[in-house]
């Protein structure tokens, strides 16, 4: 329970970090280039998920399941397209259903995405296998 504790809350900095990214790159796009909001909430999440990929490996969890980062990577970004969808529909429904200004349904939305890619993350991802699978500490062999 002390490590999922531990993980967690480094989930939680690494996140916020992104979430920083994800915030920012989506302002950026929408304010300053007058990309529609859809798009360029889908092409910020997408920056916001390479951190977390990249803070995951590097800091957060001990294990790691996969030795080939390309398909680790797939796997996580997969996982991360659910997030996504459901990212994109909570802010449709805050923003068109609503009326909600864009920025403040992003962190609405945010809400509904973190512990569902904690959760399947870590337990697809980086948790110890059972016999038989492709698993080893974070610092050995297979991380990168």
């Amino acid at each position: 329970m002390n490590r999922l504790v531990h993980q967690a809350t480094r989930y939680v900095g690494a996140s916020g970090i992104a979430f920083g990214v994800d915030v920012g790159l989506l302002w950026f796009q929408v304010s300053g280039l007058g990309v529609p909001y859809l798009l360029a909430a889908a092409i910020s999440f997408m920056a916001g998920t390479v951190v977390v990929y990249w803070s995951s490996i590097r800091h957060i969890f001990d294990y790691r399941r996969m030795s080939d980062w390309r398909h680790e990577f797939a796997v996580f970004a997969g996982l991360g397209l659910g997030g996504l969808a459901v990212n994109l529909v909570a802010m449709y429904a805050l923003v068109s259903g609503l009326g909600l200004y864009y920025l403040p349904a992003k962190f609405v939305a945010a809400g509904f995405t973190f512990t569902a890619n904690f959760l399947l993350r870590r337990g697809i991802l980086f948790t110890p296998g059972r016999a038989g699978t492709d698993s080893a500490p974070r610092g050995t062999g297979n991380s990168r």
